[in-house]
């Protein structure tokens, strides 16, 4: 056992009188508690404690330890805190997903700067794959599998690839019943590859591909949006980027009943032994936050109606 350790089981059984005590406010077994204490009085070659039948009681030689200890353990823990706090300073670099980082992850950073002033955080918001080793990027936020194995990574909840589009489309075009009805549909895209080829439906394990010819495609979000509430087609979007719209019925969810799996939402950093300070405040502060947002819930996420809700006029 660590010396220190011995201390502060001492101060804990005189503080307590007695063994069993001290190892509740330890929270460590009654062994362990005796042990140490017979560790420290063979140490110092004498006895530290007086034992009788109904309480245990310093020896001099104890007592003169014991406030000597208390010293030593007060000026340790101030050491640790002092240490601490001196590691609450520098840069933190953060990467996001473009639109998640807007909504989500920059009022969190303007709070995180106003609470720890000697953080310095430069933010990156982007929608490509970023390394975070070769980038020296302290966290990121991951929608979907990670690719990278080493990494620790917390989920802080899921979204779900969903389509969508305006009440004033689905009642002049109809609502379409099943994926392969999209052909008949005007359709909105974003510019990635996979986006502009096809669209996924269903569980992973029985997934229906569908092409698509859209007849708008752009490379950023709030466009697509912007499109689909002017009632210019059908778009894809994760949740999260539409839940305000759904909520207000500004746009509805079709096809409900074929989505894709979820996907995690997840912070991440790089694998080590002790994470830096800085980093752990920002991460806790970071996983209790995004896990309380609403639009990573999936229980949450039920439109004010859905595209079912309107027939073709």
């Amino acid at each position: 056992m660590d010396k220190l350790d011995e201390l502060e089981v001492f101060v804990a059984v005189v503080q307590q009188g007695s063994l069993a005590a001290a190892a509740r406010k330890l929270r460590r077994s009654p062994p362990a508690i005796t042990r140490a204490l017979a560790s420290l009085e063979s140490r110092f070659a004498a006895s530290l404690i007086e034992r009788t039948t109904r309480n245990m009681s310093p020896t001099p030689a104890g007592l003169a330890l014991y406030e000597r200890a208390k010293t030593v353990l007060n000026d340790y823990q101030q050491a640790i805190g002092y240490a601490s706090r001196s590691q609450l300073n520098g840069l933190l670099r953060i990467t996001a997903p473009v639109q998640f980082g807007r909504r989500h992850l920059t009022p969190l950073v303007l709070e995180f700067i106003e609470r720890y002033p000697g953080i310095q955080v430069e933010l990156l918001l982007n929608d490509s794959y970023q390394d975070l080793l070769e980038q020296g990027l302290d966290i990121a936020v991951r929608i979907g599998q990670l690719r990278d194995s080493s990494l620790v990574a917390v989920e802080a909840g899921t979204v779900q690839r969903i389509l969508l589009a305006s009440p004033d489309y689905l009642a002049r075009a109809g609502c379409p019943q099943s994926p392969a009805d999209l052909a008949a549909h005007r359709l909105i895209a974003g510019t990635s590859v996979s986006s502009l080829r096809e669209w996924r439906f269903g569980p992973a394990s029985s997934q229906e591909r569908v092409r698509i010819q859209p007849t708008f495609m752009v490379n950023e979000v709030e466009t697509q949006l912007i499109a689909a509430r002017a009632g210019k087609g059908i778009t894809r979007l994760l949740s999260y980027q539409a839940y305000d719209d759904l909520q207000q019925g500004t746009l509805c969810e079709v096809l409900a009943d074929s989505r894709p799996a979820a996907l995690p939402v997840q912070l991440v950093t790089q694998n080590l032994k002790y994470m830096p300070a800085k980093v752990r405040v920002f991460w806790d502060m970071a996983r209790k936050t995004l896990s309380a947002l609403p639009c990573l819930q999936t229980e949450s996420m039920t439109p004010v109606k859905k595209g079912s809700d309107y027939q073709q006029i």
